[in-house]
């Protein structure tokens, strides 16, 4: 609709000069709008873009989407005695929408195209057994039309070696580990029988500690808990270990536009009013850098560079976690820590794609190699970018963790955001941290 109305605007400026429709014009907008929202209920591939068809398909529908517009456009001018509208007008709004509808599937096509390719799509994944499951399995995949998928091969322990896919196969399930880390395996699919729950375990604990979506494709009819997230991938049954919304491409593409134009927003807008302020205070609180620089642990433990406001004065135990009453925080730098703005820099992490805007916070790296081997689930929450701002820290779990059952609360609250993300749920964690910027924190120091 909005593609509409601009291609009406500006068929109005090329007609007669000015962009300010009549009061004719704008009820023959509505008028327009409806019937083409009409048009395409029917006809609901005009605007599929996950389906790729092939370009000439594409374009036949869009033109047949027109005819039908057209027809019964022109039945609704003569029904409703509309003849006196201009018809140079109507041309040229069907030209402008034709050329406005079109832009944006091409659009539409060269960015899927793009995140299809990228990292953010493409998946490696190995089946684990060579069953009828695992057949099928590979043959569904295989005939996807989806893009993004690259399978790597079968691991068996008893391979078929008069089978069709007997070539495919890799190596034995004790290969299966090695073969991963060497390959970047990003998904596993098991198809054994799954009495073996030894085997099953320690598959599992190997993709969470390997950033791997370790999926299960039995019978599972007389295993089936309501912890798992069971689904179907078009009649395969599949499980799911765990809820991962952001395993999706379309949520991940959201989180990620949203990430780049809301820092974007902060630098342009923000910035260069506040930046300056900082910046002095930070100078006359104490001798140093204004910002400081901090190697952390990013998604699957990627090390990048933290940016931060500096808010204690220069020396050597910059591994060692902020205490309350800490000497080495400045007056200035305690405002900062208060009010979160010491954080602020951090949106040219999220500018960069290595930070989100909301998402588990990044730890020290001393923590990420302390708290990895006493905390269960540790490493799970590093399955995602690391955000300025998470659900653990609007939970009330922020500041010092000089006991390890207050870090298993951030772990616990890290992983609930991983299960349950949706947009919403992000825009009320921002919410929730700038009132909490607002009326102070007493965890904050």
């Amino acid at each position: 609709m909005t593609l509409i109305a601009f291609a009406f605007k500006l068929s109005n400026l090329w007609r007669y000069g000015e962009l300010e429709l009549t009061h004719q014009y704008s009820i023959f907008f509505v008028l327009f709008a409806l019937v083409w929202w009409i048009v395409s209920g029917f006809k609901h591939f005009v605007f599929r873009i996950d389906g790729f068809f092939p370009v000439d398909r594409r374009i036949g529908n869009l033109l047949n989407a027109f005819a039908v517009h057209a027809i019964i456009l022109s039945s609704c001018i003569v029904i409703f005695n509309l003849e006196q509208l201009s018809r140079l007008l109507l041309l040229y709004t069907y030209l402008s929408t034709a050329l406005l509808i079109g832009i944006s599937r091409l659009a539409l096509f060269l960015a899927q195209r793009y995140f299809s390719n990228s990292d953010m799509a493409y998946s490696r994944f190995v089946i684990v057994g060579m069953g009828p499951a695992a057949i099928s399995l590979h043959q569904t995949f295989n005939s996807d039309e989806a893009p993004g998928r690259k399978f790597m091969g079968f691991f068996t322990d008893k391979a078929d070696e008069l089978s069709q896919y007997s070539s495919m196969v890799k190596g034995k399930v004790a290969d299966l580990q090695e073969y991963c880390l060497q390959n970047n395996i990003d998904e596993v699919y098991y198809t054994l029988p799954v009495n073996d729950k030894e085997q099953i375990d320690e598959l599992t604990e190997f993709a969470d500690d390997n950033f791997i979506y370790f999926r299960i494709v039995p019978d599972f009819s007389a295993i089936v808990q309501r912890e798992v997230n069971m689904y179907f991938y078009q009649n395969i049954p599949m499980i799911s270990i765990r809820k991962e919304p952001l395993e999706q491409v379309t949520n991940r593409v959201m989180k990620r536009a949203f990430d780049i134009a809301f820092s974007m927003g902060v630098i342009l807008f923000l910035f260069p009013i506040v930046i300056p302020i900082i910046a002095l205070a930070i100078k006359i609180s104490s001798p140093g850098p204004i910002f400081f620089k901090q190697l952390r642990p990013g998604k699957k433990n990627r090390l990048f560079v933290c940016y931060k406001f500096r808010t204690m004065r220069v020396n050597n135990s910059t591994e060692l976690q902020a205490t309350k009453n800490d000497p080495r925080i400045t007056r200035v730098g305690a405002f900062l820590r208060k009010t979160n703005l010491d954080e602020l820099p951090q949106f040219f992490n999220v500018l960069l794609g290595d930070m989100s805007v909301v998402g588990p916070r990044p730890n020290l790296v001393s923590q990420l190699d302390h708290y990895s081997k006493v905390i269960n689930k540790y490493k799970m929450r590093h399955f995602v970018t690391p955000g300025i701002t998470g659900y653990a820290q609007v939970s009330g779990f922020r500041g010092e963790t000089k006991e390890v059952h207050l870090m298993e609360k951030r772990v616990e609250y890290d992983v609930k955001y991983m299960e349950n993300w949706s947009f919403m749920m992000d825009m009320k964690i921002i919410f929730l941290t700038v009132w909490n910027m607002v009326k102070g924190e007493k965890n904050a120091y």
